[in-house]
């Protein structure tokens, strides 16, 4: 057993141990209600790591005693789908089968379309029971067709009383560190860099039961899991809940024009190695989004900085990127071209596949041309100001409004400059 991770030993099998996400598993939480009915629909867990997605469900499996099968998005293909798909089909139609087969995809945002497009046929039939975990949103990483099929719940990352509890669980619990005397000291250091993940807590704990003498006392406090680590202590996770809190907040922060704040995330997140690029990128999007027409400017200073930083590097690259940080928070900003292509989107789902006016279209062939295309279209720059009065929209919608100027000095001029053509 001692060759076995804490983690692992400490794995829960039922719920009465299962630490954390009550507003699923706890009384009246969805999950639960499913497993006491012993109907499992299929659906996707979406959290950071080490919150117990993979644990929970095992913990399905084994409370409904279906036949549990696992595939892991890094390394199975379609044709491994196909043939867990028959393993599941044939485990069904036992005559000792309980409950419809589980299939436990772990990392499904990983799955190409092809591969998503492989269980379709099986979640709609009823021949398995799919549950997915994933620590991306699955809105952007899993195909339409297949959340149509399968609800998505979120889990959290772990709380300080979850995370104290975890502790004294596993102090309780665990015969090897029950068999110790375990001292604990202090647990902030213990608790910031787990940052809401159980398997990082439990693996600094069996770090530092590992790395103390037989015969000792086992100590955990601040000095001790710091030098264990030998981390920085800043509390940042790369791909945990608190990469989306702190890129959310520097987001937040620019287009508060708060620049003071957008470097404090910034620096936050230079401590914490995030991937330099992956802020770039969110800079380029932000200059778009909440900077838009009040200065285009900020679109193509956004992007320089993104170059930049390939032919620069780091750490010198994060000079560029508070630069760049400092000129978005100061910025003028206005929202009009994302809300623009918002409401012309909305439009598009309401009305369908409008058909293209006539005088709009290309006339290549004489077919064409007898049809009507392009006949009767007025070619702008043979008028006053290079414009004329002409129907561009279909008939269904003409006259819609999709963008609407922001209150800045440069889209007022733009909009001064449209009235005025208009008039004319």
């Amino acid at each position: 057993m001692a060759n076995i991770p804490l983690a692992e030993r400490m794995r829960p099998s039922s719920l009465d141990n299962y630490i954390g996400q009550k507003h699923l598993v706890g009384e009246g939480g969805v999950i639960r209600n499913m497993m006491e009915t012993g109907r499992i629909n299929s659906f996707i867990l979406w959290g950071p790591p080490g919150v117990g997605k993979t644990t929970l469900a095992r913990i399905i499996a084994n409370t409904t005693e279906a036949d549990f099968f696992t595939l892991s998005a890094v390394t199975s293909g379609v044709k491994d789908v196909r043939e867990v798909i028959d393993k599941c089909e044939a485990a069904g139609r036992s005559v000792f089968a309980k409950a419809r087969p589980i299939l436990f995809i772990d990392e499904i945002h990983r799955f190409n379309k092809s591969q998503q497009d492989s269980l379709l046929g099986a979640v709609e039939k009823g021949v398995l029971t799919l549950i997915g975990a994933t620590t991306e949103n699955p809105s952007f990483e899993v195909i339409r067709p297949l959340l149509s099929r399968a609800q998505v719940y979120t889990l959290k990352s772990l709380e300080q009383e979850d995370l104290q509890n975890l502790l004294d669980a596993t102090l309780k619990n665990d015969p090897i560190l029950a068999a110790r005397n375990v001292k604990v000291e202090e647990t902030r250091a213990l608790f910031r860099f787990a940052g809401g993940d159980a398997r990082k807590l439990l693996n600094i704990i069996d770090l530092i039961e590992q790395s103390t003498p037989d015969g000792e006392d086992v100590v955990i406090n601040d000095e001790i899991v710091i030098n264990r680590l030998q981390e920085n202590p800043v509390a940042y996770d790369r791909n945990g809940e608190m990469h989306y809190d702190i890129i959310s907040a520097f987001i937040k922060s620019i287009r508060g024009s708060d620049p003071d704040a957008a470097l404090y995330w910034l620096a936050r997140m230079v401590a914490g190695g995030e991937d330099p690029a992956f802020i770039a990128r969110r800079l380029v999007i932000l200059a778009s989004e909440d900077i838009g027409l009040a200065n285009p400017n900020a679109l193509l200073l956004a992007n320089a900085t993104f170059d930049a930083l390939q032919k620069i590097g780091w750490p010198e690259g994060r000079i560029i990127l508070a630069e760049c940080t400092v000129y978005l928070a100061t910025s003028a900003k206005s929202n009009s071209a994302y809300m623009g292509i918002a409401a012309a989107l909305a439009e598009v789902e309401r009305s369908g596949n409008l058909p293209v006016p006539l005088h709009l279209r290309n006339a290549p062939t004489k077919l064409m041309k007898d049809l009507g295309y392009h006949e009767g279209y007025k070619y702008a720059h043979d008028y006053k100001n290079n414009y004329v009065a002409q129907a561009y929209l279909p008939s269904e919608i003409e006259g819609s409004k999709f963008w609407v100027a922001g209150a800045n000095a440069s889209e007022a001029n733009m909009q001064k400059r449209m009235d005025e053509i208009r008039k004319n």
